[in-house]
């Protein structure tokens, strides 16, 4: 009789911290790459492929909260500040050097970095709320400059951003973009899940869970806060010069206050402390956005009484709804239920 090992044992080092430690993940993971980049393509259209754009972008955005949030503790109300930062910094020096998408792109994530070490300085003496209260004053110290900024930012009127040109290939249309950002988004991903590995990332944690702890064992907590403000930072202005010039056309508007408040709620719902979990968060927070859309008109047509605004507002209490039932009924997120539907597979046909 076969005797088959009844679960998967690490006997090196080098297994223990292996990022893909079964033949299975490994094609699994094979699988995933397969359908994002061959079969999505093939078989969606543009509008399917708009979305998925939308959904990569955001997922760079939610991966870089969640550094700073899900493993480190530090709340920011500021989150879409920086993501406007990086998508400013692209258009500036697109629609005014002429600069291409290879030099803006690093060019927004330095941009947006410097101002998270900035913004990240007073965090020596202050945390929890009160961090909280200072990013939310960035934001709308850095809505005034857009507003404020004469030719350079074109104030209300919008700024436009070149799309991007690879070896005389031009990124402008959906399918063209698709593969760029979601090539991006799995290098974001990937450099994501290996800083939280490092000692940095389970300093984040210690800080998170307990920073005068995390002090007394010797961290240089201040060092890890600021360095989780600038990553956090980083990956905002990453995402925000890809959404630039993913548009061609940006404006002030596009970067509302509310839009970081759901970010915080939509990574509570996918999984705090987790890069799956920000991946989660993002998708759901997108689809989500598109099931609003749908029902929108129909929910006009089943109440004639309310008004525009009030079928609009409908987004808004959806949004609301959905956060609260996650934190009264699954407070760990959408990644929790996932791993439990994962142990279930692995364990069945037993119950426990």
């Amino acid at each position: 009789m076969l005797k088959k090992p009844c679960g998967t044992f690490d006997e090196t080092y080098a297994q223990d911290i292996a990022c893909i430690r079964t033949p299975f993940r490994a094609g699994l993971l094979i699988l995933l790459l397969l359908f994002i980049f061959i079969i999505m393509p093939l078989v969606a259209d543009d509008y399917v492929l708009g979305i998925m754009n939308v959904i990569g972008i955001t997922v760079i955005a939610m991966l870089g909260l969640n550094i700073l949030t899900g493993y480190c503790g530090q709340i920011s109300i500021g989150h879409v500040a920086f993501i406007a930062v990086g998508s400013y910094t692209s258009s500036i020096l697109s629609a005014h050097l002429g600069w291409q998408f290879w030099a803006t792109f690093p060019s927004a994530i330095l941009v947006s970095g410097l101002l998270g070490l900035i913004v990240a300085l007073p965090s020596l003496r202050i945390k929890g709320f009160y961090i909280a209260i200072s990013t939310m004053a960035f934001h709308y110290i850095t809505i005034w400059i857009i507003l404020h900024g004469g030719d350079l930012t074109k104030g209300v009127w919008g700024l436009p951003c070149e799309f991007p040109i690879f070896f005389g290939i031009s990124f402008d249309t959906e399918r063209k973009m698709y593969f760029l950002i979601m090539a991006l988004s799995v290098l974001g991903t990937i450099m994501a899940f290996n800083l939280v590995r490092t000692k940095f990332g389970r300093g984040f944690v210690a800080v998170r869970d307990n920073d005068i702890a995390a002090e007394f064992m010797g961290l240089n907590i201040f060092r890890l806060k600021i360095m989780a403000f600038i990553i956090c930072s980083m990956y905002a202005g990453a995402a925000g010069s890809l959404y630039a010039h993913y548009l061609g056309m940006i404006t002030v508007e596009q970067f509302p206050l509310i839009d970081s408040i759901w970010y915080m709620g939509f990574l509570i719902i996918g999984g705090m402390g987790s890069i799956s979990g920000a991946i989660f968060g993002a998708i759901f927070y997108r689809l989500i956005a598109q099931v609003v859309i749908f029902t929108a008109p129909m929910i006009g047509e089943a109440f004639p009484s309310l008004s525009v605004s009030g079928v609009a507002g409908f987004t808004q209490i959806l949004f609301g709804v959905l956060i609260i039932l996650f934190l009264v009924l699954e407070p760990r997120g959408l990644n929790h239920r996932w791993q439990i539907t994962l142990s279930s597979f692995r364990l069945w046909p037993f119950p426990y």
